[in-house]
């Protein structure tokens, strides 16, 4: 039977699908159906007010980042100013800012951006160069120290924000998001080292800043050559070129993005639907953007480096003469006579790159022919003064009598000034590269033999196509042998610390008239018979400088190797870094000095580097899973282990690794960059091991980290902004002997 509901729907109209189509039956009552009540239009809906957590989780995007920043800068910030003393490697480069001031050229081993950027906080805090950053001095009331490393820490604090938005590019879970983010703010290695007149702060942020544009530029694949991938990709170039321009170790990061490009168009050359031409404008866009682009950064660096140190300073002796000859207040090529001739002391110049002047002095060789030593120096002193000498078989002939000029072809005699005796070669093998002969000097003005001639062989001459005569500063020419017929080269090989680490003189065999180290120039040059030449009127170019300069820098950076004479207490080992075997002290440990050490968060270096092995177990485990024909992950997932686990792992080896075989003393500092990727490997452990997991079980993995990075952070909190009073009070903190932040 029909309920009313029916009845009151038939009647109404209602459609009752198949019931209300049926034919009416005599006896049968039809079905009625009861219209529902309407809503009163009248009466409006009461809309739900979202909770103030709701708010924030819509608003994260902003809300955290400006939180992280916040406490970026109040961590880096607070109490910069404590110690007034200049601490650690602030005496370098708080001593090359007071170079860009007073714009006296300098040298060093790494580019100048960082440099630059030191000079300018000089510039900008009212400073005038005239402080000598001395090691432990006290900095006196016209430096404002304070805003020099104010300037500096800000590098280091906007690292935190970005490492937040490399998080999120790298598709991790807000939760995972907020632990990198964490891991980097609460680092206290990078809080102290953020904190002083140094270049780490900008390395860390040129490497963070590349890492984000990477990841960037990334994930815009799908939208190649629209104005926003053209935007990240030249930001990945620019970031590039900048954090190459403040150290070499630049390069590194670079390589990271050279081998996902690599493998970006070898994927793109795989796929045989797309164009030639369009694959042929990816190459070009990236040869533009990450190439070229960053190259032209570096460039500039140097350009602005030579523009701003115009007068002579410490670094002349780096460069080549004719680069020396036009800086302002130079000795070089001062009052010079312009040609060259018997009875003129000179030094002599090396015009390889990092070349230095040919130099002697009364030690001898402890090996070989035991005679004196023959090498090259940077530093000027009289030990590089030579005379030019007639050989013995011309016709006997007085230099004071009458200038005779040296000219393409002459055969002569090099006196040492200092100790008189005659620039010789022998058969007897180098005391390094034993495949080439012994230099050194021997005999005197009037006792030798044919064994001290040396023909000049004019290479080219920067002023004149005439090689009639030498000129100072302008010709380059070679040194032959006349009795064993090899060259006279210095290839920028050290001596041992008997020869003072001083630079190799060698007779080499090879005939290469291409080899710069064979080649020589007049530096300085006094004979009181002929007229002051003007050396100015010629000038060096600036890419020969530039390479000239790039190559002294790197030559000049592998030669800081340990020395086994000294004890070195604040150098380590590669092996000590990744598991925190050791910290370095930054001053002076008197109770009267703020100390600092540094020294990093327990938890994110274990954490961090235990993660490197956990992802490569687990890179193992899937390999063989997949091998045994399991297919549990999804394309999504193999992109992400790809692209936010193997390439910040990638990062770790390529920042790790060189320390591992290059020679040079190293220190705890050269860790930090390849920490970074150690920490974005943990983050995406976390993130792939916890997305799984119950929200409950998320919140108290999430939890536990949150807690133990920021408990750890503030416990040694001290060693960043400073330990006053008795260092043995700080005891509490020395969990291992290794760990020298207390002689308690």
């Amino acid at each position: 039977m029909a309920s009313a509901y029916d009845r009151a729907a038939a009647v109404s109209g209602a459609d009752l699908g198949d019931a209300a189509r049926r034919r009416n039956i005599p006896g049968t009552p039809q079905q009625v159906v009861v219209p529902q009540p309407q809503p009163d239009d009248k009466r409006k809906e009461v809309k739900k007010q979202p909770s103030p957590l709701e708010v924030f989780y819509q608003w994260e995007w902003l809300i955290a980042p400006i939180i992280f920043t916040i406490l970026a800068f109040f961590t880096r910030f607070y109490k910069i100013g404590i110690s007034n003393i200049v601490t650690w490697d602030e005496a370098h480069f708080g001593k090359f800012g007071s170079h860009y001031l007073k714009r006296e050229f300098y040298f060093d081993v790494h580019p100048p951006a960082g440099k630059l950027l030191v000079g300018l906080s000089g510039y900008l805090a009212g400073y005038n160069g005239s402080f000598e950053f001395k090691s432990g001095d006290t900095y006196p009331p016209e430096v404002n120290y304070t805003f020099m490393r104010q300037f500096n820490a800000f590098w280091g604090a906007v690292c935190v924000p970005m490492a937040y938005w490399t998080a999120k590019e790298l598709h991790f879970r807000l939760p995972t998001v907020w632990l990198v983010t964490l891991m980097v703010l609460c680092e206290n290695s990078y809080t102290t080292i953020s904190r002083f007149i140094l270049l780490d702060s900008m390395l860390l942020f040129g490497t963070v800043a590349t890492t984000l544009c990477w990841a960037k530029f990334h994930n815009l694949r799908r939208k190649s050559f629209e104005p926003e991938w053209f935007f990240w990709l030249f930001m990945t170039g620019l970031s590039i070129g900048f954090v190459c321009s403040v150290k070499l170790v630049g390069l590194f990061v670079t390589a990271l993005v050279g081998l996902y490009t690599v493998e970006d168009l070898w994927n793109k050359f795989g796929d045989t639907k797309m164009p030639v031409t369009e694959l042929a404008a990816h190459f070009i866009a990236r040869v533009v953007g990450l190439i070229i682009l960053p190259f032209l950064v570096y460039l500039l660096s140097f350009a602005i480096h030579f523009a701003v140190l115009v007068n002579s300073g410490p670094g002349d002796a780096q460069m080549s003469s004719l680069f020396q000859a036009n800086l302002r207040g130079t000795e070089v090529g001062r009052n010079s006579p312009l040609e060259v001739a018997y009875g003129s002391m000179v030094t002599i110049k090396n015009m390889g790159y990092g070349g230095g002047l040919l130099h002697s002095h009364v030690q001898t060789y402890p090996e070989g022919s035991n005679q004196q030593q023959v090498t090259c120096y940077h530093h000027k002193d009289a030990n590089n003064n030579w005379f030019f000498y007639p050989n013995r078989r011309d016709t006997p002939y007085d230099p004071a009598a009458e200038p005779r000029f040296l000219a393409d072809g002459s055969v002569v005699r090099l006196l040492h000034t200092q100790t008189g005796r005659n620039l010789h070669s022998h058969q007897i093998a180098a005391p390094v590269t034993k495949s080439q002969w012994e230099v050194s000097c021997y005999g005197n003005a009037t006792v030798g033999d044919d064994k001290d001639h040396w023909r000049i062989e004019v290479v080219s001459d920067a002023a004149s196509r005439d090689r009639s005569k030498i000129r100072t500063l302008t010709t380059a020419f070679r040194l032959k042998h006349e009795v064993l017929g090899c060259y006279l080269r210095a290839g920028n090989v050290n001596l041992p610390q008997w020869g003072f680490k001083q630079i190799e003189v060698t007779c080499t065999k090879d005939n290469n008239p291409r080899d710069t180290y064979t080649h020589w120039n007049i530096e300085a040059h006094t004979n009181d018979k002929l007229p002051p030449g003007n050396p100015k009127m010629y000038r060096s170019p600036f890419l020969k400088d530039f390479v000239h300069l790039n190559v002294a820098m790197m030559t000049s950076n592998n030669a800081l190797v340990p020395d086994p004479d000294k004890q070195d207490d604040l150098a380590s080992k590669w092996w000590q870094w990744p598991i925190l075997h050791v910290g370095l002290r930054m001053c002076s440990w008197d109770d009267k000095v703020i100390k600092y050490f540094l020294l990093g968060n327990p938890s994110v270096y274990w954490g961090s580097t235990a993660s490197l092995g956990v992802f490569a177990l687990l890179v193992a485990w899937y390999t063989l899973r997949w091998q045994r024909g399991f297919r549990e992950l999804s394309q999504p997932d193999i992109d992400q282990i790809h692209y936010a686990g193997l390439y910040p792992v990638l990062g770790w080896f390529l920042h790790y690794l060189p320390f591992v075989i290059m020679a040079r003393v190293t220190y705890v500092h050269h860790y930090y960059p390849a920490l970074y990727f150690a920490i974005l490997t943990f983050g995406f452990l976390a993130d792939w091991f916890t997305r799984r997991q119950k929200a409950a079980v998320q919140g108290v993995v999430f939890g536990v980290l949150y807690a133990v990075v920021i408990g750890l952070y503030i416990y040694f909190i001290p060693i960043c902004w400073g330990m006053t009073g008795s260092n043995k009070q700080y005891g509490y903190m020395k969990w291992f002997e290794t760990w020298r932040m207390s002689d308690a």
